[in-house]
């Protein structure tokens, strides 16, 4: 793996041990807001409570630094909101703060009271959210990763996906914040062979020269106009011999810069951030493989560069995909959707089951806002599973409309297509109905993480920069896909 990309090292254990004798250099305990505290420190909380110190907000934190009659030597109380709203998203989101809060300075053990043993997943990878922060280049960090964390009245039974999760979770997020000098096709396809050898998944990575031999045009056009070459990693992990298939597809633009149709600065400036779906799919098949469900995965990872230079694709340029299909380019900043048709080609020439996730349109944000992906389908059976599974992973998603009404937004008058809507109206469901040209007859969905996958700016339960969107989601898919 490429050497900007910090391990994740923290030790995750579950334990029955009264909350009162536990030795840790924090404590965080939840807080209902609309239920009696009976746990450590109870009189202290009543005190808070009664003199509006603490309300149990969702999200609130409220720390002690020498607390009386716990061994722990700091308490943190944590604001859970109402039980009756509680579920996998706000448990995350609360672990997520509590962790931030903490790690701001290096300790050795985390403890956190898991309010009910349901929760154990959520709280677990919520805290390993907060302790990962993205200044990997910093010569004095920001983020310091405890050096263990205690689930305390969890279920133990949980505890492996928790590890999973959080492992492949920093990986995702890890790979969304290093820095384009360091993560290119080449080192990305590096990254995703050793964790498939260090995790039990096979990867098979296909260089320019194969590329274009698997009649892959429209791929190896983004690419034209960068030194670096594109790479397209295929990622198998086999739990259900001779059964069907799930199809994971990542769109990878190691840094866009839009080509030829150049973007200004300020939208180019997270331009690395354009991974998140090849991110995603890979992390989340190391979860799966790590955790051995049984189920089939395809993973495909198409990595490319998109710059301007002297060789890049033109606007006006027809391309050949896989398929035959043939593409205007009409704007060389609508690059995903273009190197994603060549790797869905291949991708529903292997399984009738798709998923891709990609940073697609901007219109999507603007549409949903960052907090919510975009999911499109061919197929509704198909989509509401898969809407189904991005929920219970305590992610969102909603649905966009699909029909024929849409298929003008891509009509070419010198090409079978054109790679954008040619207008400012239902942009995102133009990069969606664009896709669906390169599916086949497989059922397919198609998730838009532009909003959610990078944070402009710090919340309290998130630091700036990659999140991991999708991978929490992606282990949900295979679980249901399974079973």
């Amino acid at each position: 793996m490429p050497t900007m990309l910090n391990t994740f090292t923290t030790q995750i254990d579950v334990s029955s041990e009264p909350l009162a004798s536990v030795q840790a250099d924090w404590l965080a305990v939840g807080v209902w807001a609309d239920e009696p505290y009976t746990g450590p420190a109870a009189d202290l909380v009543a005190r808070l409570r009664e003199s509006g110190d603490l309300t149990a907000k969702h999200l609130e934190l409220v720390p002690v630094l020498n607390p009386v009659g716990v061994a722990a030597k700091r308490l943190l109380f944590v604001g859970l909101g109402n039980r009756a709203d509680a579920k996998r998203a706000t448990l995350h989101e609360a672990a997520s703060a509590a962790a931030r809060h903490i790690s701001g300075k290096k300790v050795g053990t985390v403890a956190f009271a898991v309010p009910d043993p349901a929760f154990t997943l959520a709280v677990g990878v919520g805290l390993v959210q907060g302790i990962q922060g993205p200044g990997i280049r910093k010569t004095t960090p920001t983020r310091f990763a405890p050096d263990r964390i205690v689930l305390l009245n969890a279920n133990a039974a949980d505890l492996p996906r928790v590890r999973a999760e959080a492992r492949a979770l920093w990986l995702a997020r890890e790979l969304v914040n290093a820095p384009p000098c360091d993560l290119y096709p080449e080192s990305f396809a590096v990254a995703a062979s050793d964790a498939g050898r260090a995790t039990g998944f096979s990867v098979e990575v296909w260089d320019e020269s194969r590329i274009a031999a698997e009649r892959m045009g429209s791929l190896l056009a983004v690419a034209k106009g960068s030194t670096r070459p594109a790479r397209l990693a295929i990622l198998r992990y086999t739990g259900n011999p001779g059964g069907p298939v799930l199809g994971l597809v990542g769109k990878g633009v190691t840094f866009d810069s839009g080509g030829l149709s150049l973007k200004p600065t300020d939208g180019m400036v997270d331009m690395k951030c354009d991974m998140a779906g090849a991110a995603a799919v890979l992390a989340g098949t190391q979860a799966v493989a790590e955790l051995k469900l049984p189920v089939n995965v395809l993973g495909v990872l198409a990595l490319v560069e998109n710059m301007p230079s002297g060789t890049a694709v033109m606007l006006g340029d027809v391309l050949t995909a896989r398929n035959g299909k043939t593409i205007e380019v009409l704007n060389t900043d609508a690059e995903g959707r273009l190197i994603l048709a060549d790797a869905l080609c291949f991708a529903a020439e292997q399984t009738d089951r798709l998923v891709d996730f990609a940073t697609l349109t901007g219109a999507c944000l603007i549409a949903l806002g960052t907090e919510t992906s975009g999911l499109m389908t061919n197929d509704d059976g198909w989509g509401d599973a898969i809407l189904a599974a991005v929920g219970r992973a305590g992610e969102r998603a909603w649905k966009l409309p699909m029909d024929a009404s849409y298929d003008g937004l891509i009509k070419s008058k010198v090409a079978d297509m054109r790679n954008t809507g040619g207008g400012r109206w239902g942009g995102a469901i133009a990069g969606g109905k664009f896709l669906q040209q390169f599916v086949g007859t497989a059922k397919w969905v198609h998730l838009d993480i532009a909003g959610p996958a990078f944070a402009e700016g710090e919340t309290a339960a998130l630091d700036a920069g990659g999140t991991g969107c999708m991978v929490r989601a992606i282990v949900e898919m295979a679980k249901g896909f399974g079973a």
